[in-house]
């Protein structure tokens, strides 16, 4: 069925790390395209004339709905597993508690190894893209299914 699976004991650390969207950012670009196109598009509706402003008023509409899609993005929550070598693995999901209750699970059988296994389902898993530009493993940019290999683009 694919998946990864690490033994206990080469797991070093159990962690997590959230990722938000820079809403500073987010309402920059915003401000910046927005008087860019108060420019040029006010003088390509002044010449123009009807079609021009109503192409003016849907490009902007079209720039607060990018915005508000950016503001909308919930925050992203990871589960971060450093095994002994130099290996990260991490599960994204958009709930907190799905990467808390993983990382109580985890650390517990770390605690205890005899236990029975178990199997949990992230049901908000979110899927990613790995970055890696630097170095002698540079794949350039690669697309991930959240379980499995990395297939390379």
């Amino acid at each position: 069925m694919g998946g990864e699976a690490y033994p206990l004991r080469n797991i070093s650390h159990v962690g997590q790390r959230m990722i938000e969207v820079d809403k500073g950012a987010a309402w920059k670009e915003f401000f910046v395209r927005t008087l860019v196109w108060f420019f040029f598009g006010g003088i390509f509706a002044a010449v123009v004339d009807v079609v021009g402003v109503i192409l003016f008023i849907a490009v902007q509409a079209f720039l607060v709905w990018r915005l508000v899609l950016a503001l909308q993005k919930p925050p992203v929550y990871g589960l971060v597993l450093n095994t002994s070598g130099t290996q990260r693995e991490a599960i994204w999901s958009t709930r907190q508690d799905e990467i808390l209750q993983l990382i109580q699970e985890i650390t517990k059988a770390i605690g205890n190894p005899d236990i029975a296994q178990m199997v949990i389902n992230v049901e908000h898993a979110v899927a990613g893209d790995l970055i890696k530009q630097y170095g002698q493993g540079s794949i350039g940019k690669a697309q991930h299914s959240g379980s499995g290999g990395i297939q390379a683009s």
